[in-house]
C-alpha cells in the first residue's frame, strides 16, 4: 500500500491477518510511487496491492503506465489489486484517467478485468459519507465472492437510502458545482500560500498536503495560537525500519468550509508559516 495512505487500508490488513508492505515513492512534491521496488519475494506473498488514485492525502494522479504495470504485476504473480478511485470526480483542471480506460486498452477479451477491482464512492463524489453507499467494479467471480461477504456479514442498506443514493448516482451537475466550490477554495490557497515552498496545488481531491519543518508541532501551535485543526502527517504515514516517519514533515488540511471561513482560516495557516 502506498505511504502515506488512507488509515482503513492498513488496518483492514491487520485485522484479516496480512503483513502490511509500505510503497516508497519519490517524495515532494509528485510523490510518484516506485513499484519497480517492490522485493520479488514480497510480490510472490502479495494477496492484495491497494492503490489510491487521486491519492489521500497528496491528491495526486497515478499515470496510465503506472497502473497498467501494477496490473501486469498483479497478474503475473496472483494477487488481487485494488484501485481506489473515490476522488476521481474531484479534480482541479483535467478528468484523472482511470484504470478501467487503461485495462480497455490492454485487453479486449472476456479477462480484461483480471485481478483488479475498482472502489467508487458518494462520499467524496457528492458529499454524502453518511450514507455508506458505493459500487465496485471487478470480473464476475469476484463480485460474486464480494457479494456473499456482504449479504453475510454487513447490515443491508434502507430502501430509503437506497432511493437516495439512486438518485445521487443519476445526476451529474451537483458534482459540477461540487468542482467549482473546490476550484474557488484552492485559489485562496493559491492567494495565501503560493509564495512558501511547501505548498503545491494538488490535480485532485480537497486536501492541501502541506510541508513544513515539524508537522505536530505545527498543528498544536495552531491549535493553540489560531484555533485551526489540520492533521499531522505522521499520523497518515508508517514509520520506516528504521523510526524515520517521511509524514513528520507534512500536515493535511481539508478544504471542505464555505469560502469565507476557508479565506480566513489560510489567512491564519499563512500568518504561522515562515516568510
Amino acid at each position: 500500500m502506498p505511504n502515506p495512505f488512507y488509515q482503513t487500508y492498513r488496518v483492514a490488513a491487520i485485522m484479516a491477518g496480512a503483513e502490511p508492505q509500505y510503497l516508497s515513492h519519490s517524495g515532494f512534491p509528485e510523490f510518484a510511487l516506485d513499484l519497480d521496488g517492490v522485493d520479488e519475494a514480497v510480490l510472490a506473498r502479495t494477496s492484495i496491492l491497494y492503490l489510491c488514485s487521486p491519492s489521500n492525502p497528496e491528491g495526486q494522479v497515478m499515470p496510465p503506465e503506472r497502473m497498467r504495470q501494477a496490473v501486469l504485476m498483479a497478474r503475473r504473480h496472483g494477487f488481487l489489486v485494488v484501485f481506489d478511485e473515490c476522488y476521481g470526480e474531484l479534480y482541479d483542471r483535467d478528468p484523472p484517467v482511470g484504470v478501467l480506460e487503461v485495462l480497455a486498452q490492454m485487453d479486449s477479451t472476456e479477462h480484461w478485468l483480471d485481478n483488479v477491482l475498482v472502489l467508487h464512492s458518494l462520499s467524496k463524489r457528492s458529499s454524502a459519507a453518511g450514507m455508506r453507499s458505493g459500487f465496485v467494479v471487478g470480473n464476475a467471480a469476484l463480485i460474486a465472492a464480494l457479494n456473499r461477504v456482504r449479504l453475510n456479514g454487513t447490515a443491508c442498506t434502507p430502501s430509503p437510502l437506497l432511493a437516495a443514493a439512486a438518485a445521487l448516482w443519476s445526476e451529474d451537475s451537483h458534482v459540477a458545482a461540487m468542482r467549482e466550490r473546490l476550484r474557488a477554495r484552492f485559489d485562496l490557497a493559491d492567494r495565501h500560500l503560493r509564495g512558501y515552498p511547501g505548498y503545491v496545488r494538488p490535480p485532485c481531491g480537497f486536501f492541501l498536503w502541506l510541508r513544513v519543518d515539524d508537522g505536530a508541532a505545527l498543528t498544536r501551535r495552531l491549535w493553540a495560537e489560531r484555533a485551526l485543526k489540520v492533521l499531522p502527517g505522521e499520523y497518515l504515514t508508517q514509520p520506516l525500519a528504521d523510526g524515520r516517519n517521511d509524514g513528520r514533515s507534512f500536515i493535511r488540511i481539508a478544504l471542505v468550509q464555505d469560502l469565507p471561513v476557508t479565506d480566513e482560516g489560510l489567512a491564519r495557516l499563512a500568518s504561522l508559516l515562515p516568510g
